[in-house]
């Protein structure tokens, strides 16, 4: 039944999945927490632009910004982030994109925890001479990610999921792979079943393990 898979790697397209998610989370979450800080700062300037980009960031269908990075940044500024072949180029444009654009949920998320970090404990900490980035580093950020697990594990296996618009640019991920797979075999319901399942496997294990750390990690008050 499954005789049709021969000639097709679907490990490593799901490989390239699985790496395009990891880059994209770990520079997701640098950059959302940057982002977060700015929303929440005592500076005017840093609060606007870090309201202006979430709002229009996360209001971009996410296909234009994938695509944006290929056409705008590659072939129109000819920026190729440190890579020489056409695939490692495509490739980190993707990250670079799916990074741009899930920060700004990251950074939604963060902000809703920072808000559930008592006022007097900020007031106790500027109290006793610390500014603002140590409040935020020691007193404020540390509960925030706590009580934040559970939404972050959402925007996790959302980012799994969106992965597939990286097809878009050339990147071989398992979108990709799918499309080449029903275009070349008569099997549709197989071939999109056995791709579903696939992406299962990937985000219901991520969505079970992360709510159990949101459990064990909650801050209670």
């Amino acid at each position: 039944m499954f005789d049709f898979l021969k000639g097709y790697d679907l490990l490593a397209a799901f490989w390239v999945t699985v790496q395009l998610t990891f880059y994209a989370a770990v520079g997701s979450l640098i950059w959302g927490t940057v982002l977060a800080a700015m929303r929440v700062s005592p500076v005017p300037l840093m609060r606007g632009f870090g309201t202006a980009y979430v709002n229009v960031v996360r209001n971009i269908p996410l296909t234009v910004v994938i695509v944006f990075t290929s056409l705008g940044l590659f072939q129109t500024l000819g920026v190729t982030l440190g890579a020489d072949d056409f695939t490692t180029i495509n490739f980190r444009l993707a990250v670079l994109g799916l990074t741009a654009y899930t920060s700004s949920f990251v950074c939604e998320a963060l902000r809703s925890g920072i808000n559930t970090v008592p006022l007097g404990q900020t007031e106790a900490a500027r109290a006793i001479g610390l500014n603002f980035p140590q409040v935020l580093r020691l007193i404020v950020l540390p509960q925030a990610f706590r009580s934040v697990v559970g939404p972050l594990a959402s925007v996790l296996i959302a980012l799994t999921k969106n992965t597939t618009v990286a097809a878009a640019i050339g990147v071989a991920e398992a979108a990709a792979l799918m499309r080449v797979m029903i275009e070349n075999e008569a099997q549709l319901i197989l071939i999109s079943a056995l791709f579903a399942f696939g992406f299962i496997c990937l985000t219901l294990p991520t969505g079970l393990f992360l709510g159990w750390v949101s459990k064990k990690a909650s801050v209670r008050r």
